[in-house]
């Protein structure tokens, strides 16, 4: 039987084979030109701002619900333009790709030849029909002397759980630049709980995947929230399977069976977010951390915390998510979260920056949290604890200037600073933005997590939300925006904290 490496390999290389029947092998004189239905139910995207281009993202649908979006199993012709003005009378860029069967219909144009740091209105046609007019933006020039930078940033939208409430208030708040930080689905089989449902089936093969992206992408909110900025993504567990790390999640499957279950995943995963083609999966391989500058006020780096970690430790004597805080094996410098190529890259980058600010976005908690009982989660930062410490001991040591985490995955507002021990001097502050819909921690486990724990400075888990960030060279100010009821279709949306970071400073403090 071929070992899982062999297996590895043989995925890759029938992705490659399927790659031979990708859009880039369609030409217009074999596709159709007309659809009797709107194809663009799930809306437009753009991404991966650049000083001189983006991506432009959509997937073709008539039917969301449908297998396949409702799409015959042909390529279509597709259009895009790019403007300087809303109403696409200025236009700058045209031209045409195809939208093909084997990419589930969906398109990623790399618009290039703009200009930095303005800007841009897009929009597609196909089938006879045009999609909506949405908004992008460049990046500013290397070395710019950028004055202001407005990030939103939210993850967790599970869509039985809650309406986009929070999208739409994101979309109005009028971002530069929208991170979202992973659970953008969930794969799990529709339950008889939560206010609306999605798909009773279990994301296990890439049909299923793509018709929960179809459903979840045909939301209004979410729609808007997409095409109000370009989008910079990562990934978390449930884009695959709930906890999974490197080759397993928690039910132990083979993995090689586990790994073409991952494969179709990131396939979907990539299909459906505004991309580089540089990223493109190859079977269950697909790099995604990347940073990107704005100018010289900020540098993003975005991290991937579950494709390339090590195995959980102590999983074996816990058979659960939290494990003494004494296992010797979350301790062993050995160990990453990230992978040594991953770890490699980002310690380059944090000892090379010169922007003013430094981001970076990864899933989850990063400080670390230890239950009354004293056990911490085998599933986060406090499982691969001296990756953790490395990022930190880099921080300090290089002199990274004003370093801001933002994280998500935990459902509630967290607002805390990062040490190399408890209480001691900080040497970064982490904000983590809620969850867009996914249900959070009750007050009472909230306010004991704050009593153990000095360095968090602010706990909220009942309020659903997403977090704004306003960067100038003076200072980086975070403010929480939270749903009022996200059970309730179109719910107010206000600001529950926030927070300012000055630069040249350690430590955050109440604005």
């Amino acid at each position: 039987m071929p070992s899982v490496d062999r297996r590895r390999l043989l995925i890759r290389a029938a992705a490659l084979a399927a790659g031979a029947m990708a859009p880039a092998g369609w030409t217009t004189a074999w596709a159709r030109t007309r659809l009797p239905e709107n194809p663009f139910r799930l809306g437009v995207a753009s991404g991966e701002p650049a000083p001189d281009g983006v991506v432009l993202w959509t997937r073709l649908a008539v039917d969301p619900a449908a297998p396949a979006g409702g799409m015959p199993p042909e390529p279509f012709e597709v259009g895009w333009e790019v403007a300087e003005d809303e109403a696409l009378r200025r236009i700058v860029r045209r031209g045409r790709t195809i939208a093909a069967p084997e990419a589930g219909h969906s398109v990623h144009v790399e618009a290039a030849g703009l200009k930095p740091d303005r800007p841009y209105w897009y929009r597609f046609t196909a089938g006879g029909h045009a999609s909506p007019v949405a908004r992008t933006r460049t990046a500013p020039s290397p070395g710019a002397d950028v004055r202001r930078l407005r990030i939103a940033y939210g993850s967790c939208q599970k869509y039985e759980s809650g309406f986009y409430s929070a999208h739409a208030a994101l979309a109005a708040d009028d971002p530069d630049l929208v991170v979202f930080l992973g659970d953008y689905i969930y794969e799990k089989a529709a339950t008889a709980d939560g206010v609306r449902r999605h798909p009773e089936e279990d994301c296990l093969d890439l049909a299923s995947y793509r018709r929960r992206y179809a459903w979840y992408k045909a939301d209004a909110d979410l729609q808007a929230a997409h095409a109000c900025a370009p989008w910079m993504v990562m990934w978390d567990d449930h884009e695959v399977s709930n906890d999974y790390g490197n080759d397993q999640d928690r039910s132990d499957p083979d993995p090689a069976l586990f790994l073409k279950r991952r494969a179709a995943a990131y396939q979907a995963y990539f299909e459906n977010m505004p991309l580089r083609a540089a990223v493109r999966p190859m079977g269950p391989d697909m790099r995604l951390y990347r940073a990107t500058d704005w100018g010289r006020l900020a540098r993003l780096a975005l991290l991937d915390d579950r494709q390339y970690r090590g195995p959980r430790p102590c999983d074996a004597q816990s058979r659960g998510k939290f494990i003494p805080k004494a296992c010797p094996e979350r301790t062993d410098p050995a160990r990453s979260m990230l992978g040594a190529d991953q770890e490699a890259w980002l310690q380059a980058g944090l000892r090379d920056t010169s922007a003013t600010w430094n981001l970076l976005g990864q899933q989850t908690l990063m400080m670390e949290i230890v239950t009354p009982d004293g056990r911490v989660s085998n599933d986060g930062w406090d499982g691969y604890a001296q990756t953790r410490r490395r990022i930190l001991e880099t921080w300090r040591d290089a002199g990274t200037a004003n370093p801001v985490v933002l994280g998500g995955d935990v459902h509630c507002f967290f607002a805390a600073d990062l040490a190399l021990e408890p209480g001691g001097k900080p040497v970064a502050s982490e904000f983590v933005g809620g969850s867009i819909a996914s249900l959070g921690r009750s007050k009472e486990i909230v306010r004991g997590m704050l009593a153990l724990h000095p360095d968090l400075k602010f706990g909220e888990g009942d309020i659903r939300g997403y977090g704004r960030v306003d960067i100038t060279p003076d200072a980086c100010r975070v403010t929480f925006r939270g749903v009022e009821n996200a059970l309730v279709k179109d719910s107010p949306v206000r600001n529950l904290a926030a927070f300012v970071v000055e630069a040249g400073e350690t430590g955050l403090k109440r604005a």
